[in-house]
This record gives C-alpha cells, structure tokens and sequence, in this order.
C-alpha cells in the first residue's frame, strides 16, 4: 500500500498554509502605490502586476484543472485587470474558488499523477507544492521591489 503524501499534513492544515501565504501575497499587493505595481521594475524583471498575473493563472486554474483532470495548456488570460483594485478583487475571487475547489480533493488524489497543464506530470502533491513555492518566490521579488521604493514589506511570518 502507498504511503499518502497528507500523512505528515492534513489536507485542511495545507490549505491553511498556503491561504496564509495568499494572504501575505496580498498585503504586498495592497503596499504597491498604484502606478509602480504596474510600472516599476528591477534588472528586466516584470513588474509586480505582471508577477501577480502569473499567481492568478495558476493557483485558482490549476486546483480547478487538477480537480476536473482537464490537462488544457497554461494560459495568462485571466480578464481586462486595469488597476490595483481589480487585481485584489480578481485575487479575492480566486482565494474563494481554491477555498470551493480544494474540498473537492480525495486524500487519495495527493498521490495521484496530473499532467498539468499537458506538460507538468507530476503527482498532485507536487504540483500543489510548486504553487505555493512559486508564490513565495514572486512574492520575495516584490519584498525587493517595495524596499526599492523605499517601502517595508510585511514580516515574512506574519501569515
């Protein structure tokens, strides 16, 4: 019989981890003045809306996508987002549709292979893993750029 990836995690205590992370993500959202979320940027790298675009066609698309076993390509076409405000809400939407989705999962899923979005096959675990990881490392892109502008990001453990 196969070890469950939750053994050392319950789905619930995972999901609490990574809304924790969603809900730093958005306190640096909410910090941007508005012209350099979509403007400012360091070294070539995109900017903060750009970045957080990239959250938003993963998180929410990808449960729903492992959920319904749909492995269509990976796609940035999340909606006409003009300001700060759209994003946050657009992020707010999301943070319900993972919250939905994410009672959808069967303990026995975790360690069921998904190829998601047809080129990522990994077992669902891992790829649950990845959102967060790729949170967490746009997120540290945007603790550089607040303190760039001069602006303390919020306490990385504060979740």
């Amino acid at each position: 019989m196969k070890t469950l990836a939750t053994q050392m995690i319950t789905p619930e205590d995972l999901l609490k981890h990574w809304q924790g992370h969603r809900n730093l993500t958005r306190r640096v959202i909410e910090l941007f003045p508005e012209k350099d979320f979509f403007e400012f940027s360091i070294g070539g790298m995109r900017t903060f809306s750009g970045l957080t675009t990239e959250l938003l066609s993963i998180g929410s698309p990808a449960l729903k996508a492992i959920i319904n076993r749909n492995d269509q390509a990976y796609s940035e076409n999340i909606g006409e987002l003009k300001t700060k405000a759209d994003f946050l809400q657009k992020w707010d939407e999301a943070t319900e549709e993972i919250n939905q989705n994410w009672g959808k999962l069967t303990i026995e899923d975790f360690n069921e292979t998904f190829n998601l979005f047809g080129q990522y096959e990994f077992p669902i675990i891992q790829n649950i893993l990845y959102f967060i990881d790729n949170e967490i490392h746009h997120r540290g892109q945007g603790y550089v750029y607040l303190r760039a502008l001069g602006i303390a990001p919020p306490f990385f453990w504060e979740r």
